[in-house]
């Protein structure tokens, strides 16, 4: 890991106003190597047991391609693409057994020890980037709203509050293969800020506001307000909400401090 910084981060969960959780999130310490994590967030969709299903197999591809990512020698987008390919030919085989076609969403992050970062994402789970308050990148969805705004019928406001804003171009576990896209930060560096969300979570935000929460407070606070603030924006009607928040922060605050601080948020609705 890169002097310059240490690394604090938070995870929340809430199932909202659904009946069950189909979201899943986590933050993975390589089991090896300090100072590398990977961050993911995965919206599962088909039913009690089908979407749940979906976000677990993300999970678990996930945790058994990082434990065996060597940060020295391996590809990072590589790896990131295996993941996708791999959670989406199991999700498609878990279907035959499933209530409802199971899908998911993914969004992941990894952060090597020499601070670069690689992101994938395919579906409408986001990460943004920021550095301060300033929103430097987000992932653009593959949602039916997403090609609207991109050919400039609609607007970045009115693709949020849209009818159709449910409806993705792709996703794991669908019959055609998913879109992904991945991007490479070349250095990360003290004040920036890493968040992986689902749908629930960044529905209810501007990218202002959210780069003023995440800026303000530390990655806990900022986890716990958005997931609350979230619930009483829904005003009943809130989809699951899942996000991992990691937060690069200057040395030398104090003494003997460890380069990860992780706190696990699981608020029961």
């Amino acid at each position: 890991m890169s002097k310059g910084y240490r690394l604090t981060a938070s995870t929340g969960i809430h199932k909202g106003d659904r009946d069950y959780q189909q979201d899943q999130v986590a933050l993975l310490s390589h089991p090896r190597v300090a100072g590398c994590v990977l961050g993911i967030v995965a919206d599962g969709m088909g039913g009690r047991s089908g979407g749940r299903k979906a976000s677990d197999q993300v999970m678990m591809t996930a945790k058994q391609l990082f434990d065996r990512y060597v940060p020295e020698t391996d590809d990072a987008p590589a790896m990131l693409k295996q993941l996708v390919q791999e959670a989406h030919i199991v999700i498609k085989l878990t279907a035959i057994s499933a209530e409802q076609e199971p899908h998911s969403t993914l969004a992941a992050f990894l952060i090597n020890p020499g601070g670069d970062c690689h992101w994938v994402h395919t579906g409408d789970s986001r990460i943004y980037h920021y550095h301060g308050n300033e929103m430097i990148k987000r992932t653009m969805d593959h949602s039916y709203v997403q090609t609207l705004v991109d050919k400039g019928q609609i607007s970045e406001e009115e693709a949020n509050v849209h009818a159709q804003s449910n409806i993705l171009m792709g996703c794991l576990g669908t019959e055609d293969e998913p879109p992904m896209d991945v991007h490479f930060i070349p250095q990360l560096r003290p004040g920036d800020t890493l968040v992986a969300c689902s749908d629930g979570v960044w529905h209810y935000f501007s990218p202002v506001e959210l780069g003023t929460v995440l800026n303000t407070l530390s990655p806990r606070e900022a986890t716990e307000f958005l997931i609350d603030k979230a619930r009483a924006r829904a005003h009943g009607g809130g989809d699951n909400l899942s996000l991992v928040v990691v937060k690069l922060e200057p040395l030398g605050l104090s003494a003997g401090q460890e380069p990860l601080t992780f706190s696990q948020i699981k608020l029961m609705g």
